[in-house]
């Protein structure tokens, strides 16, 4: 019996390892940076005064992850944002394995093309540590989000988390990927 793996997964172990050992002369295959988890995270602070923006975007981001979103909340109490303590303020998900795989495809192959006027994604979401940050706008970008049904256009931060040691190397391997920076000309 066969077993499903994502497109993007057998690319990796077939093509992208081989290149990226090439590429930076690495002496073992396991010295190879790979991506090891992808986070995606929404902050509503209007959720405050409003508890069903919560549940709404905690539908949205399990329909585009693939998998349940949870809530965060709030450590302490601010008074200047009437903030209490224990107030749900956001959703999260973290995605590893072939949830992480079929996350990248749609997101590089369906999601990122229909952002109005995209020429690409900025380079400098790098952290200095082999991980890179993406700012998403607005979540009806994914084809999975029904227009209609949205009741407030929210944006995301998605998180690529690498073993890379390098911004560099991280930055080839979401290349390898299909990344489609910006051009710097």
């Amino acid at each position: 019996m066969a077993t499903y793996e994502p497109r993007l997964k057998t690319k990796f172990r077939a093509e992208i390892k081989k290149n990226l050992q090439t590429a930076f002369a690495y002496s073992s295959p396991m010295q190879v940076p790979e991506l090891k988890k992808i986070c995606l995270n929404q902050g509503l602070g209007d959720a405050v005064a409003d508890k069903k923006i919560i549940e709404s975007a905690i539908k949205e981001m399990t329909t585009i992850s693939g998998q349940k979103a949870v809530a965060t909340y709030s450590t302490k109490d601010i008074s200047n944002f009437k903030l209490r303590k224990g107030v749900a303020i956001g959703v999260r998900v973290t995605l590893r394995g072939n949830h992480m795989y079929e996350f990248l495809d749609r997101l590089i192959s369906s999601a990122l093309p229909r952002i109005r006027d995209f020429k690409g994604i900025n380079e400098k979401g790098f952290d200095g540590s082999g991980n890179y940050t993406l700012g998403v706008t607005e979540q009806i970008i994914f084809p999975e989000i029904d227009i209609d049904k949205v009741s407030k256009i929210n944006g995301m931060d998605i998180t690529f988390v690498t073993t890379a040691k390098t911004d560099n190397e991280a930055k080839t391997l979401l290349k390898e990927f299909g990344f489609p920076f910006k051009s710097t000309k």
